[in-house]
């Protein structure tokens, strides 16, 4: 590695060696059992397309720049960190950070479900958050949805000249709260309200989650745009390599 990479890995252990401890958790993202059998068949038959499309984008990627893989393993880990940091709720499910946005604004939003789906697995046999059952719910929300709404606000911010930096804030702000989103229409789904159906169930599940992860939301854009602005001091080249900044910008 030369002296650039060798500072990027260095900062993502000193990051997940700080953030990323979490000695007691008491919550995790829909739990192992909590959904029914056909909810999980159904999550997970849904997410094949989007991983074999994930799939196919890194494999592309890697070839045109190997080096890109450098920044690959970073917002991979930017995702287990952040996702790891968990706020319990009362419910089957949790508040958390995804730091999915990031991944997506870098290398568009299919290549993250192969990232969300390694460390939702990872998650969920060593640490005991999620469960394989509820893998392909999980996936879906927080590697899938989220993500592909990160990217399309990202995308919009950049047609309507918006801002570099605001782009990436709104666009990992607001992919955050779409998992949410994704996750309490989830859990409605599967267990709808005996008083009003699957939308009284959603209401219910969002009211919950909103709360912790309003203010989790803002802090994931936050760190998402700081995560960038150090890239783009020590780490051009390579930012430049995966089509992120043109050759020459600063």
């Amino acid at each position: 590695m030369n002296q650039t990479e060798k500072k990027i890995v260095a900062m993502a252990a000193a990051f997940a060696l700080v953030f990323g401890v979490t000695p007691v958790v008491n919550a995790m993202h829909i739990m192992e059992g909590y959904l029914p059998p056909k909810f999980c068949v159904i999550w997970g038959v849904i997410c094949l397309p989007f991983l074999a499309a994930g799939y196919l984008s890194i494999k592309k990627t890697l070839a045109e720049n190997r080096k890109s893989i450098t920044i690959l393993a970073m917002a991979g880990a930017f995702i287990f960190v952040l996702s790891s940091l968990k706020i319990p709720s009362v419910t089957g499910s949790c508040s958390h950070m995804t730091g999915t946005g990031l991944g997506a604004i870098l290398f568009g939003p299919v290549a993250v479900s192969i990232l969300g789906i390694i460390v939702l697995i990872f998650q969920a046999i060593m640490l005991a958050h999620g469960g394989l059952t509820s893998l392909g719910a999980n996936t879906f929300s927080m590697a899938i949805a989220g993500p592909l709404v990160s990217y399309g606000i990202y995308k919009l911010c950049q047609k309507m000249n918006v801002s570099k930096h605001v782009g990436i804030f709104l666009a990992a702000a607001i992919g955050d709260l779409f998992t949410y989103c994704v996750t309490s229409i989830q859990l409605a789904l599967a267990y709808p309200s005996a008083n009003g159906g699957v939308a009284a169930s959603a209401a219910k599940f969002l009211a919950v989650f909103a709360p912790t992860q309003l203010p989790l939301a803002i802090i994931e854009g936050i760190l998402s745009v700081v995560i960038i602005m150090g890239l783009e001091t020590y780490a051009k080249s390579e930012l430049a390599g995966i089509g992120f900044l043109k050759r020459g910008e600063n």
